[in-house]
């Protein structure tokens, strides 16, 4: 599993949402509850960025048409959305977030 180098901790407000780009796949970095998450940055219902929306509970709202999804699985909360988005591993390095797009083989 290759992990990248996306941001440094200290880049990242609680409960506020980074847009980075890992090996060409949109991420949505996210520092809440005391924890570090990376979720795919693409609602899986509308093809918006979910880095635009709010951070609530361990879930990251879509804004545009009020899908949550948990930031530790990717599943969906309510409608409209029904598929979960893809959720990926996160390893912090001193002050480095890495995140890995990667799957194991």
């Amino acid at each position: 599993m290759a992990f990248v180098r996306v941001c440094a901790l200290s880049e990242l407000e609680t409960d506020t949402p980074k847009r980075v780009e890992v090996d060409g796949t949109p991420v949505s970095v996210v520092r809440t509850e005391g924890e570090v998450f990376a979720i795919n940055d693409i609602c899986s219902h509308a093809n918006v960025s979910l880095s635009e929306g709010e951070v609530e509970d361990c879930a990251i709202e879509c804004w545009l048409h009020g899908s949550s999804f948990d930031l530790r699985t990717g599943k969906p909360s309510g409608l409209p959305a029904t598929r979960p988005v893809p959720v990926y591993p996160v390893k912090i390095e001193g002050d480095d977030v890495l995140v890995s797009v990667t799957q194991e083989s």
